[in-house]
């Protein structure tokens, strides 16, 4: 495909680069390699800059969009994602034509993503609604899988694990019928997740493993962090913390690596926890992990990272009882928050400072 493109560059045809430059972009998206993603992306914009053609402008914002979202670039990957749905073409022509679905579809998909981790938390579940019921219309089996995949991610970031499940089903039933492997093997993967968060964590390790053995024989690791985190959960649900600690340090140094920014603060956050609940915790060795989540999680604008980890780190101030510094810590974080105050992360917040008051 590299040879591909090198000859549409010398050839000059921007449609033709275009064409191939999506497909590389994806590729690489989907092999875990997400600076080299982002390279093509921003190639695409480029690309796309000169054409007055509203398929190319959507396949560039959306492509975008998604590379800088994984990268830990919100407020970019908002404006490109936005800006996708905004000039999205209205007629048959779209970037089914580029990527083998539509872009409009995966724009809508990740601007619900960035939205939860902005702090949005209604708002991001009302657009992965929209999302779906967007991609319904097209009769496209490959977007409506992609819809689903990234609404399963946001229903079980608000802690719905009643949708969470409707649309694992749903995702089961396309992916079956339309033999999509990889997006069977990211179900089983949600499925485990639920597992481990109802309290059956045996299985759900089970699930997750089989799940993650599968996608990276693919190969398919857009999924792998999100997943890999569902199963370090898993495993010090079960005791298995030598193995949990293993996971979380790998992860950690491949997400580093690769570019997958946009996850390093929840992996810091839990890897704070495991400190902490290890049979021996050690709670001087948990707050730089989480201080230095914090930290990352502002400079992310990823207010949900924040909340998450400012009430870790505030039960472990009050723990050591210094109540006051908890509550300076947690009270503003949560005062931020305009709406989402049923979800999960947002309640038990709020259960803690009642605590602390």
């Amino acid at each position: 495909m590299s040879r591909s493109f090198a000859i549409a560059d010398r050839s000059g045809d921007a449609l033709d680069q275009l064409q191939i430059l999506g497909p590389l972009q994806m590729f690489h998206l989907r092999t875990g390699e997400f600076r080299t993603a982002l390279h093509y992306a921003e190639r695409c914009s480029v690309i796309a800059g000169t054409l007055e053609d509203a398929v190319s402008t959507t396949l560039a914002h959306s492509l975008m969009g998604i590379s800088l979202h994984l990268s830990g670039e919100l407020g970019r990957a908002r404006t490109a994602v936005e800006a996708a749905l905004w000039r999205g073409p209205r007629s048959d022509r779209t970037t089914t034509n580029y990527l083998g679905f539509d872009g409009r579809i995966l724009a809508g998909a990740i601007l619900a993503r960035t939205l939860w981790l902005q702090g949005y938390p209604d708002r991001a579940v009302g657009q992965a609604l929209q999302t779906i019921k967007d991609a319904e219309t097209l009769d496209h089996p490959l977007t409506l899988s992609i819809a689903l995949v990234w609404a399963v991610s946001v229903f079980l970031w608000v802690g719905d694990l009643e949708s969470a499940d409707k649309h694992i089903n749903r995702l089961f039933s396309q992916a079956e019928f339309h033999s999509l492997g990889p997006y069977l093997a990211v179900g089983r993967g949600f499925t485990g997740e639920v597992a481990i968060r109802r309290g059956d964590a045996s299985s759900g390790v089970d699930s997750l493993q089989r799940s993650l053995a599968e996608l990276h024989a693919a190969p398919y690791e857009l999924l792998t962090t999100p997943l890999n985190i569902a199963l370090i959960q898993g495993l010090a649900a079960t005791g298995r913390f030598s193995e949990a600690f293993a996971l979380i340090e790998n992860t950690i140094r491949l997400v580093e690596a690769n570019g997958e920014l946009c996850y390093l603060p929840e992996l810091l956050r839990i890897n704070g926890g495991l400190v902490l609940a290890a049979p021996h915790p050690a709670n001087d060795d948990a707050e730089p992990y989480f201080k230095r989540a914090l930290e990352l999680g502002r400079r992310q604008g990823a207010r949900a990272w924040e909340l998450r980890t400012a009430t870790e780190l505030a039960t472990l101030l009050a723990a050591r009882g210094q109540r006051q510094s908890a509550r300076a810590l947690l009270q503003p974080v949560c005062d931020w928050f305009a709406e989402g105050l049923e979800t999960a992360d947002l309640k038990s917040a709020a259960r803690l400072l009642a605590a602390l008051n």
